[in-house]
Parts: C-alpha cells; sequence; structure tokens
C-alpha cells in the first residue's frame, strides 16, 4: 500500500502521471492527430524519469526523477532570488545594495544624495564617523596627489586608481574600457599579474605594470625573469610603476593555474607561455628568497625601467616578514617606493573558500601594522602606502588615509561602473554583462566609450565628495587626515578616537628607540634579519 501511494502522491508521482498522460495523449492522438504532440513530450519525460530512477550517480535523481530538476532550478537561482527579493539594502553579499547603487549613480553622474535621514544605526559598536569642524574650508581642487619614487620618473599618483585587473580575468572590452576612463580621468589603472595587453595599451591611460610570480610578459621559455624583455616593456610611456605582487588578498599564499582550454593564441603570446597548455602562476617568487633579494631586485627593476617608482604588492600574513623586508631596506640604505597593503577581505580573483575567508589580515589591521614598522623605522617620508580591498565610498578613502595610507585602489567598484550587477559568476566564464568573460559573444555588448566614461565619472564624482568631507573637516588636504580624524563607538556609551584603539610609534623608534606601542614590532623586530625572511 505504501508503495502504491509513493508512486500516485509520493516522490514517484510526476513520474506516475508522466507515464499515465503519454498514455492517454498517445491513445487520444488516433482522433486527434495534434496529441500526438503532447503524448511524444510526455513520453521523453518519462523516460528521462525512468533513466534517473535506475541510476546511481545522483541520490535526489534516483528518489525524485523528475522533480528534481525543480530543486536544481531553485538552488541554480537561488542568489538571484536572495539578491532582488529578499536581502536587505545593506546585507554586504559581498557588497551591499546601497554600495552597489552608489557606485552605479556616481558612474552615471546622477544624484547620490538621500532624503529623510541616515538608514545606519548610529547606536551600534563599531559604527564610525569623520569629525568636523566649525570653520570649513575651501578648496580649490579635487585632483589630489601623491608623489612617488624620486628624479625624473617620480610619479605623481591620483588619490584613487584602479586595482590590478588582468587581461583575461576581465574581458578585452573592459579592460579597454577602465584604461581609457583612467585617461579621462587622469589616474593610473593596475595591469594585474597577466601582463600588458594590447587592450591595456588602447586606451592611452597610466599604467602600474604588476610583475608576479610567473614574470608574465617578462619571462623566458622556462618561465624566468627575462630582464631583456621587461626593460623593453617598463620604459615605454604609458607604464608610470612597477609593482612586484608578493601575494593578494583573495588568496594569499596561494598561486594560480589558467586551464590551457583558456590559454588562447592571444593570452600567450601577452603572457609569453604556450597556448593551449595549462598556464601556471606559482606561489612564490624565483628571482629572490631573502628580504635582502627582494630589495636587490627591486632596485634592478628600477634601473631597468629607466628610474621609474618600484614598489610590492601583499597581503599581510607573519608580521616578521614585513618587518624583516623593512630592516633589509633600513641596513642596505635601498628603499621600495611603496607597499600596497592587500585586504584579506578579497578581490577579484577566484579562491579557494578557506582562503577567501581564513586567510591573511584584514586590510585595517595590515595597514596600521605597516605603517608603523615604517615610521618606527625611520622611513615612512621615503616609503608610500597604498591600499586596496573592500573601499567604495568617498569616506572609505578618508578612512584608509587617516589610519595611513597615501593613496587608495579599487578593482570591483570599477566593475561596478562597467556594469557588473555582482551575480558571482566570475569564476565560471558566463558572466551575464560581459565584464568577466572571454566569450565574445557575452562580452560583445559592453559599449568601450560609454563604460569608460562611466568610468571616469565614478572618479571624478568620488573624489569630489572626497574634497568635500576634508573641507567639513577644516582640513585643505588629505595628506593632513590622522587617526584623531575618525571616531568608532566602542559600546553604548563609549567612543574612541582610532588613535586611541591602535597602537602606535613614535619616529625611529625601532632604531634609535623611544615609544613602540605596536606588539607585533616589539615582539620580533630584534628577531629579523634582512637575509632571511624567517624569525629568529
Amino acid at each position: 500500500m505504501a508503495n502504491i501511494i509513493e508512486w500516485i502522491w509520493g516522490r514517484y508521482a510526476a513520474l506516475f502521471y508522466s507515464g499515465a498522460l503519454t498514455l492517454i495523449f498517445g491513445v487520444a492522438g488516433f482522433s486527434f492527430f495534434p496529441l500526438f504532440g503532447a503524448a511524444l513530450f510526455f513520453l521523453i519525460l518519462t523516460t528521462i524519469g525512468f533513466a534517473n530512477f535506475f541510476q546511481n550517480k545522483s541520490n535526489v535523481l534516483a528518489n525524485y526523477p523528475i522533480l528534481a530538476y525543480f530543486r536544481f532550478l531553485f538552488e541554480n537561482i537561488r542568489p538571484e532570488l536572495r539578491q532582488y527579493f529578499w536581502e536587505s539594502d545593506s546585507d554586504e553579499l559581498p557588497y551591499s545594495r546601497i554600495q552597489r547603487s552608489l557606485v552605479y549613480q556616481r558612474s552615471k553622474s546622477q544624484s547620490s544624495v538621500r532624503s529623510f535621514g541616515s538608514q545606519a544605526d548610529m547606536y551600534n559598536e563599531h559604527h564610525e564617523w569623520l569629525n568636523h569642524s566649525v570653520f570649513p574650508t575651501q578648496i580649490d581642487s579635487q585632483d589630489f596627489r601623491v608623489k612617488v619614487g624620486e628624479g625624473v620618473n617620480a610619479y605623481n599618483v591620483s588619490l584613487l586608481n584602479i586595482s590590478g585587473t588582468s587581461f583575461g580575468a576581465l574581458s578585452p572590452p573592459a579592460i579597454q574600457a577602465l584604461n581609457t576612463g583612467a585617461k579621462i580621468g587622469s589616474f593610473a589603472h593596475n595591469t594585474g599579474e597577466g601582463g600588458i595587453s594590447p587592450y591595456h595599451m588602447r586606451g592611452k591611460g597610466d599604467l602600474i605594470w604588476q610583475v608576479s610570480t610567473g614574470y608574465f610578459g617578462c619571462r623566458d621559455q622556462d618561465g624566468h625573469f627575462d630582464p631583456v624583455l621587461f626593460q623593453e616593456k617598463a620604459t615605454q610611456d604609458q607604464i608610470k610603476m612597477i609593482e612586484i605582487k608578493l601575494s593578494q588578498g583573495a588568496k594569499p599564499g596561494h598561486g594560480g593555474m589558467l586551464l590551457g582550454s583558456k590559454v588562447t593564441e592571444e593570452i600567450a603570446l601577452i603572457r609569453g607561455v604556450q597556448a593551449g597548455t595549462d598556464c601556471i602562476s606559482p606561489s612564490y617568487h624565483s628571482e629572490f628568497s631573502t628580504p635582502s633579494g627582494l630589495i636587490d631586485f627591486s632596485s634592478k627593476l628600477r634601473e631597468m625601467s629607466g628610474g621609474k617608482p618600484v614598489g610590492i604588492k601583499l597581503c599581510l600574513g607573519h608580521p616578521w616578514e614585513l618587518a624583516s623586508i623593512v630592516k633589509a631596506m633600513v641596513e642596505k640604505k635601498m628603499f621600495l617606493d611603496f607597499i600596497t597593503v592587500d585586504g584579506s577581505e578579497g578581490g577579484t580573483g577566484a579562491a579557494p573558500l578557506e582562503f577567501t575567508d581564513r586567510l591573511g589580515c584584514p586590510l585595517t589591521d595590515a595597514l596600521i601594522y605597516v605603517d608603523n614598522a615604517l615610521i618606527g623605522a625611520g622611513i615612512r617620508d621615503r616609503v608610500k602606502i597604498a591600499v586596496s580591498g573592500k573601499i567604495v565610498s568617498a569616506y572609505d578613502i578618508i578612512r584608509y588615509i587617516a589610519l595611513g595610507a597615501d593613496w587608495c585602489n579599487m578593482a570591483r567598484p570599477f566593475m561596478f561602473s562597467l556594469g557588473c550587477i555582482q551575480a558571482l559568476t566570475c569564476s565560471t566564464g558566463n558572466c551575464p554583462t560581459g565584464v568577466a568573460t572571454m566569450n565574445p559573444k557575452r562580452h560583445r555588448v559592453l559599449n568601450v566609450k560609454d563604460r569608460a566614461t562611466r568610468v571616469a565619472n565614478f572618479h571624478k564624482n568620488t573624489l569630489h565628495v572626497v574634497k568635500e568631507m576634508i573641507q567639513a573637516s577644516g582640513l585643505r588636504d588629505p595628506s593632513e587626515l590622522t587617526r584623531r580624524n575618525i571616531v568608532r563607538r566602542v559600546s553604548a556609551s563609549e567612543i574612541l578616537l582610532a588613535d586611541q584603539i591602535y597602537p602606535k610609534v613614535t619616529a625611529g623608534s625601532l632604531i634609535h628607540g623611544g615609544r613602540c606601542d605596536d606588539p607585533r614590532l616589539e615582539v620580533y623586530w630584534g628577531k629579523v634579519k634582512a637575509e632571511s625572511f624567517s624569525a629568529q
């Protein structure tokens, strides 16, 4: 009896009725021929159902031979249903609707003002704000710049730039639109580890060339660094700075691989690899293995590029490794021009879930430590700091500048300005907007001229709000911001300045003695050497 109920009302009901309708429409078709079409449809459905009933690869399909497909359908569209119907405007998954709307509005030069008061819970723990002045200033320009490097090829970088976006990860028109937007707005575009592509060059915007562990674009056939190729490309006028990538927030300590099926002739030519074979990005550099070697390598790149600024990008891991790099600079009296601190909040790169969620230091904590290390070593004025990692709004920029950064980089917000809708399909090649795909049928919809204008608009309108916030604080330049400008609620009845929350050091204290409240520096500075990334 139970078996009969399962076939009529239970899990096999859809299969039972599909078979029954096949017979009914099949017989009826002899009287009314068009019903044979319905019979054929239900016959196909019944055949699929019985095939699922007898297979043993999917438990769900075996128990629900037809109904299981509805589960697969709803599971597949669940992210879209949640994003459009059920998540709140402030849920960050990973970017909230409020954040995305802000970017869309500013990229289209639409009003992004809000009426009827704030939606933020200002009495919630960790709520932050910027202190303002009763005597606001008036600033003539919003084109804030930071000088990086020395000599004739020093570069005046914008306060906001495009973070690493590799060709292959992003589509050809997406790369070209980003760089064209950078040209329009006079800011910089980081190439990402995939090398310098023609699409980076076509926009004629300033480029920061990222040299990664794979040395793509400047490697020999064995995958080692090729100085001749590097010099040939690094001396081009469009290349303004060089960034040696040690690790990234999305997957620190993890190499990457572009499957051979995706390594087209074009990508192979740009990266200097063989088409049709897996393109391996190692987890570490082969050109150096010590902090001293890293500094020597950076000096070598600076010389070969004609004196252009050279820096590193890393997601902070073991604190003693950063301390050893700083100590190498002090002892050798040779300096990196900048350090890009990438937060473990992740970026555009796809990574294992555990790496994304549980590896690497979050941006705020990493920035504080790097800033303190450079201050304590007495070289903060010589080495600039850039930050990247889930930065969206003008307040985000101001906050990180106040905490110790000199400028900020963004990737995902600029992708939003291109039309990205956060479909979370970047790693599949099926991006619905043509931004993160190499499928020509998908990226054909991306209009370079129109999207480049939106990229430039987002940059311009965001910096306009930065200027207004700087004026409201009674300051004249972002460089005047300090940790005392940022306030955080730590409980219902207590607020503290960021200067009171985070550890601080006095200039040169690691060298000459003085106040050093950062426990990581106190513990490891005396244990690191320029010749090893290990702590003694």
